[in-house]
């Protein structure tokens, strides 16, 4: 089993805001695969496919972002799966706009949903995929900002964004977490 997921917040006040790029991400993997992800488990919306013949849990923890690592753990604990079969999405505003990094491991930062999945797990060796959301401007408020709306420009941008990160889940899936590095961080 191979989990992924995507941090975010439920609601639909939350559904395009800069930190649900990890729902939107889950949810372009659920519309290639012609599949919602709606079972509720594990305090999260989920859903088990395959994807190159591995089983996948898609997973979007629902206990906002300030707790998602309570969702996770509870996913990680049940399927008793190493952690390098983790895979978390999330937003970031230290990157450039619409880049993405993946990495093997490291700290939780400055972003509250990775440091509750850091905290739970206690642990800090999983793969995760950052999505640059834009950095916040001069005399804005952090968590205004990425509870705000992508303009539209940004939109156009950051759609190409979501549709690469689910590339390079498909590669972490097939190939492994090197070959998705090698291919996808620029």
């Amino acid at each position: 089993m191979i989990i992924i997921a995507g941090l975010g917040n439920p609601g639909r006040e939350y559904i395009n805001t800069r930190h649900n790029i990890g729902y939107m991400v889950i949810d372009e993997l659920a519309r290639r695969n012609n599949i919602d992800v709606d079972r509720i488990k594990f305090e999260s919306l989920t859903k088990e496919i395959n994807i190159y013949g591995e089983k996948v849990l898609l997973l979007k923890p629902i206990t906002y972002m300030n707790n998602s690592g309570i969702a996770i753990k509870k996913a990680v604990s049940f399927y008793k799966i190493p952690l390098q079969q983790l895979l978390v999405i999330y937003d970031d505003i230290d990157i450039d706009f619409g880049s993405i990094r993946i990495r093997k491991k490291g700290s939780g930062g400055t972003h509250n949903g990775m440091k509750s999945v850091v905290k739970e797990l206690n642990n800090t060796e999983f793969p995760r995929i950052r999505i640059g959301v834009g950095k916040k401007p001069s005399g804005w408020d952090l968590a205004d900002f990425v509870l705000s709306d992508f303009t539209k420009e940004e939109k156009v941008k950051i759609e190409d964004s979501i549709k690469l990160a689910c590339d390079a889940v498909e590669v972490f899936i097939k190939d492994g977490i090197d070959k998705a590095m090698n291919l996808y961080n620029n």
